[in-house]
């Protein structure tokens, strides 16, 4: 019901659908909030009957009600409405005696923007939270070291006139899940594994380490601290465009076009941004032509060695597919020459750089099993196909691969078989739903490689097709 008006007509069409459903007319009236906002407020209590607030975070930006992104202060915050917020969050601590680190979340109807009257309580979660860097980059407190003295006995180290707001904090939760494919979760070894040095990292990983799915895909928080939101956004991007990952599926591409989103980076958030700008943040990137270049002269290794240009007894012109993209690459003492679409470009890399044409490019190529990663501006992660013995990838033509972690249930055929396309070959349950993997054309089953029961990881091959011989 928008206007009051139209609220007993309203009401009497519900209780009458309700009593011939449910045989029961009764009914509960709640506020709708067509703008909500998630801000929280950090409180922290001790033994002694003290309590002080933090201030707060916005973390307004999520996905299936799952936090993305969080920052401190809350954009738009007005210091009426932080006042009233953090003094009904240490209201809701001293009420039940609350010792420790505590989080108390409100809802704020932020349609006529943040209004001291506009806001209600939600839950308290009575932990540390994940978000809680943010919250010490701009009050300078360590929050763990605060719990550790509470939990001694000690009172609290700081009074709240002695708590104050420094610069603009946000962070970016990085996960293994699969954007395009609904965030599932996904898993892999991380091979390749590069952090930004200009930000705070927080994570239980390192390079070579599996993500398995028995836990929580998270694989770090990237947390940056600046002068003013428009100073923290700069570094945030500059932060997450500098971050490499390889070996699994992430989010980090989401990321990067969420902290690029207009109504974001303007300060004009609510929960549903994510969900009305979902085409735009996870349609699939394309990658560049250096890039394409530069990925195929990696695969071929013909970057590295004092006689990279030289070959005995090899082709002198190598055919590359990189994710159907097909290049022709010739190696040259200086390093080699790639045709894509009939233009010929020349790829060199000397003294840590790659060229592309005489030119410079930031593109940095790391060769993964069956995999080229780009990292740097129009990159991208390419599978590698026909075979490439010199950079060791097994060619994946044919192959039917776990598009995501899960359990092999049914298997409907057997080496030999003589298949059609789109015929169902493997029935993989994942994520409590089951997801039928079929034969991508017309030809003949020269492998199964997983049979019912089978716990398998994303890309795992479970069927091989025979090569084409037309």
């Amino acid at each position: 019901v928008e206007s009051a008006g139209d609220f007993a007509d309203a009401l009497a069409s519900c209780q009458r659908e309700a009593k011939a459903s449910f045989g029961n007319d009764i009914v509960l009236i709640e506020k709708w909030i067509e703008s909500p906002r998630h801000i929280e407020v950090q409180i922290f209590g001790d033994s002694h009957g003290n309590v002080v607030h933090l201030f707060e975070r916005d973390c307004s930006l999520q996905r299936r009600h799952q936090k993305v992104i969080e920052e401190a202060p809350a954009p738009g915050m007005t210091e009426e409405m932080r006042a009233e917020m953090g003094a009904a969050g240490v209201r809701a601590a001293l009420a039940v005696g609350y010792s420790g680190a505590g989080t108390v979340e409100f809802i704020v109807d932020a349609s006529d923007g943040l209004r001291s009257d506009r806001f209600w309580f939600m839950e308290m979660n009575t932990r540390l939270q994940v978000e809680h860097p943010v919250t010490e980059a701009i009050t300078g407190v360590d929050l763990v070291e605060w719990q550790l003295r509470v939990a001694m006995g000690e009172p609290l180290p700081m009074e709240q006139d002695e708590l104050s707001i420094r610069g603009h904090a946000i962070e970016a939760r990085l996960y293994a899940e699969d954007a395009a494919a609904g965030f599932l979760p996904a898993t892999g070894q991380l091979r390749h594994l590069r952090f930004p040095q200009t930000a705070r990292i927080d994570t239980g990983v390192r390079q070579g380490d599996a993500i398995t799915p028995f836990y929580d895909p998270m694989i770090a928080k990237i947390t940056v601290h600046a002068a003013d939101r428009a100073a923290a956004l700069r570094a945030m991007d500059r932060a997450l465009a500098t971050t490499e990952i390889g070996g699994t599926v992430t989010n980090l591409a989401f990321l990067v076009r969420l902290m690029r989103q207009p109504d974001f980076v303007a300060g004009d958030l609510d929960t549903g941004i994510i969900e009305r700008n979902l085409d735009d943040l996870i349609s699939p990137a394309v990658a560049s032509n250096n890039a394409l270049a530069v990925a195929a002269v990696a695969a071929l290794s013909l970057d590295e060695g004092p006689c990279r240009g030289f070959t005995l007894w090899a082709p002198l012109r190598h055919r590359v597919v990189l994710d159907e993209r097909v290049l022709f690459v010739s190696p040259t003492p200086e390093g080699a020459v790639a045709s894509i679409d009939d233009a010929d470009v020349s790829v060199e890399h000397a003294s840590g750089a790659w060229r592309v044409d005489g030119r410079k490019v930031d593109l940095n190529p790391v060769r993964l099993p069956n995999a080229v990663h780009v990292f740097g501006p129009g990159g991208g992660r390419f599978a590698i196909a026909d075979a490439l013995d010199r950079a060791g990838a097994e060619t994946t033509g044919g192959a039917i691969l776990a598009p995501m972690p899960g359990k092999v249930t049914v298997v409907n055929v057997a080496p030999g078989d003589v298949v059609i396309k789109g015929q169902r070959l493997v029935i993989l349950e994942a994520m409590k739903m089951e997801h039928t993997l079929v034969a991508p054309r017309d030809g003949v089953v020269a492998e199964v490689l997983a049979a019912p029961g089978d716990q398998v990881e994303a890309g795992v091959p479970l069927v091989r097709m025979a090569e084409d011989e037309t």
